[in-house]
């Protein structure tokens, strides 16, 4: 790194430190270097309008900006104009919160101290827990790893990882969770992951339309951008040192060692990004991160189902839109045009899973099917009264052919799922349920 670059960074981290507007930045400006040029309000107006006002950027950025200003490099060449002897070290203040949000109750989080006291840590845990020196990646030893890892064969023959925090590093992410993400609002169209929205809120306003084209993004927790995430909680008016705790706190790097064999079987792309830090599946902050990460994707694509007259949902990874039966002939176009958008926006769509469905065919989303009003897929419902009727008959121990201790909530659930979703046909197999003589 060269010199000019070297102190370039020292005057950015001055700038971050206290109030991001224009009065407050020409006053640690002047102080920072002295008085005399660049003019520390023509700089500092620059910067406002260069960057959000309010929102400091982040620390590459403000060095890039600063080391293309001509002024400061002309002071550099001419006087090697030594800024170390003004660097300033005021704490970093919170930001404001977007127009909207600004009554949100987010915990006050200025500096790094307040985030190891909200979240009840030692300063070494603090670091240790975030991963500031990247150490996951190369642990060999289970017991310093902060996650176990269990893999899962999905039906395609692919291996998913399930990265599940141990119990100290859960905790921490839970409060995170509950105190702080929880709070911020993603986007409408956004329905899996969130209180008081379901399956059944992601599939309504599909119900009994001519034509549904449902999409799928690939790999979508792993293919949240990192950065977008830190700069997630920038957006929340914390300050670089605390967003970049926060987001190591909140993403993890796999060790090939401890992940094990399947992990080698996998493909050179899927092992790049395991090995750098992403939202690992698993953790309890990552699906409210992932949606709050994807706000610009749902307000893209819903801006492209308003334009076509169509309606847009979302339920994690699963893309739904629904309109008359123009979207028949619109269908490939729209495919291209959503598969654009979503790359633009660090994601993939995985056009292996793509589908198009009419009235004339069984139209269901995330398990339920919509046609003309929301039901159970007609396998499922006809198997499960099987299963009952069967318990009546013969009792409920020659259709419990898992083993399962529960079986009898187990069998209440499946119902009272059926019945949430169509009561007559819930009702009917309530029926069936309460006429079965259980044993113990």
């Amino acid at each position: 790194m060269s010199s000019y670059t070297t102190e370039v960074r020292r005057l950015a981290l001055s700038l971050t430190a206290g109030s991001w507007d224009k009065e407050s930045l020409a006053d640690r400006i002047r102080r920072a270097l002295g008085g005399g040029s660049p003019d520390p309000r023509r700089l500092a107006a620059r910067l406002v309008f260069h960057f959000d006002e309010g929102r400091p950027p982040s620390m590459s950025r403000l060095t890039a900006f600063l080391r293309d200003q001509d002024d400061l490099h002309q002071i550099w060449s001419q006087s090697q104009h030594d800024l170390r002897q003004n660097i300033l070290l005021e704490p970093p203040v919170m930001g404001p919160l977007p127009d909207g949000l600004f009554t949100l109750p987010l915990p006050r989080l200025a500096t790094w101290k307040d985030l190891r006291l909200w979240l009840g840590l030692l300063d070494n845990e603090l670091a240790w827990f975030a991963d500031r020196e990247a150490l996951q990646s190369r642990m060999v030893e289970p017991k310093l790893h902060h996650y176990r890892y269990r893999w899962i064969t999905k039906r395609s023959g692919m291996r998913r990882l399930i990265e599940i925090p141990k119990s100290r590093l859960k905790i921490i992410q839970r409060q995170v969770l509950h105190e702080l993400l929880n709070l911020v609002p993603p986007h409408p169209c956004a329905h899996g992951f969130r209180r008081r929205h379901s399956c059944l809120s992601y599939a309504a306003p599909h119900i009994g339309k001519a034509a549904i084209l449902r999409m799928d993004l690939k790999d979508f927790f792993h293919s949240v951008p990192t950065p977008r995430i830190g700069a997630l909680f920038r957006r929340l008016g914390y300050p670089s040192t605390v967003a970049r705790l926060l987001q190591g706190l909140c993403t993890h790097a796999v060790s090939p060692v401890l992940a094990g064999a399947p992990y080698r079987e996998l493909s050179w792309a899927r092992k790049k990004r395991l090995l750098q830090k992403h939202l690992p599946q698993g953790a309890p902050t990552s699906p409210a991160i992932a949606n709050l990460c994807a706000w610009r994707l749902d307000c893209r694509l819903h801006g492209v189902a308003e334009h076509f007259g169509l309606d847009y949902t979302r339920y994690a990874d699963d893309l739904a839109f629904s309109g008359s039966s123009k979207l028949v002939g619109l269908a490939p176009y729209l495919q291209g045009l959503v598969g654009a958008v979503a790359m633009e926006e660090g994601f993939s769509v995985n056009h292996r899973k793509t589908r198009l469905n009419t009235q004339g065919q069984c139209q269901c989303l995330a398990g339920v099917v919509v046609n003309e009003k929301p039901n159970p897929r007609r396998r499922e419902y006809d198997r499960l009264k099987a299963v009952l009727h069967n318990c009546v008959r013969f009792g409920p121990d020659s259709q419990n052919r898992r083993g399962l201790v529960d079986f009898k909530f187990h069998l209440a659930g499946r119902v009272a799922y059926v019945a949430w979703l169509n009561p007559s046909r819930g009702n009917r197999l309530k029926a069936l349920w309460q006429r079965i003589q259980w044993t113990g």
